[in-house]
């Protein structure tokens, strides 16, 4: 099986650096690289699967091809809190501690309401259901692909908006 993770495109830049789990964001059309598209509608895809938020989901219509949506392609849930806010927005918070930056561990259980096994578990399952002998596009977000990434033994990476990734699970 061949995975091409694609990152969604570009909410509107007020929206950008800004930890966005399960909200519900479009993107911004102006922001879309179309030269991307181009390169990504020429590829041969068995299958397309986005996350069933509205940024990916948009980002795969653009490519004008059949799709499927998965919540378990989501983002990590963040606490409320947490969500649609900066780094330095949650800086401010009350409850942030410099502590929490000693480790991805000690980060991701401040700023997420799912823990990171949670997290692993809903992503590993779901990459159980994929068929085999397949190449497979999944439209999702940053921090889904790094831990799709890890989780298939790949040093895991933050890709830009639109960019992809190809793995062979052969």
């Amino acid at each position: 099986m061949t995975l091409t993770l694609l990152r969604h495109a570009a909410p509107p830049k007020e929206q950008q650096n800004r930890y966005h789990g399960w909200s519900n964001l479009s993107i911004d059309e102006r922001l879309i690289d179309r030269h991307q598209i181009a390169l990504l509608k020429a590829k041969k895809f068995d299958l397309i699967i986005s996350s069933d938020l509205q940024r990916s989901i948009q980002t795969v219509e653009t490519l004008q091809q059949p799709f499927e949506t998965t919540k378990a392609l989501r983002e990590v849930a963040f606490k409320a809190e947490i969500e649609g806010k900066s780094f330095s927005e949650i800086e401010q918070l009350p409850s942030f501690k410099k502590q929490y930056l000693i480790s991805e561990e000690h980060w991701h259980n401040y700023i997420c309401q799912e823990s990171a096994n949670d997290f692993r578990r809903r992503i590993k399952a779901f990459l159980a259901t994929l068929p085999q002998n397949k190449t497979i596009l999944l439209c999702t977000h940053a921090g889904t692909i790094k831990e799709i990434l890890r989780i298939v033994g790949q040093q895991p990476i933050t890709l830009g908006y639109l960019e992809s990734i190809e793995v062979s699970l052969d």
